[in-house]
Parts: structure tokens; sequence; C-alpha cells
């Protein structure tokens, strides 16, 4: 059975992370896209990719708005809910059970029905209240997952930081993946 998997993209800055993970999961599963209409605004400014690419790689696409959709419903099955990149505003509401627009719905119906749910964080730095609502999340069993890039990895280019946060979310929901280089030590032994 092939993997169904949905993507929330927030008005939080780095839209890139979104649009390489739709792009590799397309290739893979069923997607499921829903863009929030900052997130739309946000694609426009830091990126060269519209909304028709985006549409098109989807199997499903939604806006945020549009609350009547089916996956909004705990009884349609997806196997995980990845938001990328995830606004602290998006997080904290669904830390809080608040579920006003499709995101934070699914967000809700991904803790409720216990299905796997990753958050790429794009925010710096955190203060106390964040920090208590991503411990609040992860006790739930939600990975939060900060937009990192590592340097051990000699990036060229700013395309090689971002595989690599896309590909460690993949890792995390059980997808197969070099879209990234991975640590090799030196030693021996």
């Amino acid at each position: 059975m092939i993997m169904k998997i949905v993507i929330g993209m927030t008005g939080a800055s780095g839209a890139v992370y979104g649009v390489k993970l739709i792009e590799f999961l397309s290739k893979k599963v069923e997607t499921i896209v829903i863009i929030s209409e900052t997130a739309e605004k946000i694609i426009e400014k830091e990126t060269n990719y519209n909304m028709d690419y985006i549409k098109n790689l989807s199997d499903q696409f939604y806006f945020n708005d549009e609350m009547e959709s089916k996956i909004a419903s705990g009884s349609n099955f997806f196997d995980a809910f990845i938001i990328c990149p995830c606004s602290i505003s998006t997080m904290s509401k669904i830390a809080s059970g608040i579920g006003d627009n499709l995101i934070t719905r699914v967000g809700c119906v991904s803790l409720k029905e216990k299905r796997k749910m990753v958050l790429l964080m794009r925010e710096t730095p955190l203060n106390s209240i964040i920090l208590e609502n991503m411990l609040k999340l992860s006790r739930e069993n939600v990975l939060i997952l900060p937009a990192s890039p590592p340097f051990y990895i000699k990036p060229k280019r700013i395309e090689d930081m971002v595989d690599f946060v896309v590909g460690k979310i993949l890792d995390h929901i059980g997808i197969e993946n070099k879209i990234y280089r991975r640590y090799q030590s030196n030693s021996t032994g």
C-alpha cells in the first residue's frame, strides 16, 4: 500500500524546505498539500516557485481555509503529517488544541489519532513559552525538527543544506532516501 503524507506549509520563512519536500515525496507517495495564505506570499518572496507548480506536484491540494475537506476528519487515514516550514503560531495552536484552520485541524487530528507528525521549526531565538509548547508536543510523540543544517557536510550550495534538512524529515517518517550525505567518521576505530 502506498503511503499517504499530508504536508502543510505555513508562513514561516524557509518555503524552499516545503517545496523540496513536496518535490521528493510526489515521486514516492500520495501527497496531500495544504498551503496557508501567508505561505503563498512567502513562496513568492523567497523562491522561484508558484502555486501552479506546487498544485501539479500534489495528488490533493487545499488552501488553509478549506475546513470542509475530507482530511479534516479523523476517519480519513493518512500515514504522517509534516508541517514544513512550521510557524510558531501554528505550533502553539496545535499544542493548545486549537484547530481553527485546516493545518491546525489536521494537527489536532494527528494528535488524537496518534499519527506521525513532524514540525520543521524556523524560529530563533526561542522563549520559554515556545519551548514549553514544543515540550508539550514532544511528549505527545510529535517530532520537533529545527531547520539546523550541519557544516560537517561541507555545503557548497544552499541546496546542500536544504537537502540535509529534508532528508532528516524523510528519515523520521520512514522514507528511504539518499538526498543528503550522511556523517562519515574519519577515524578507523
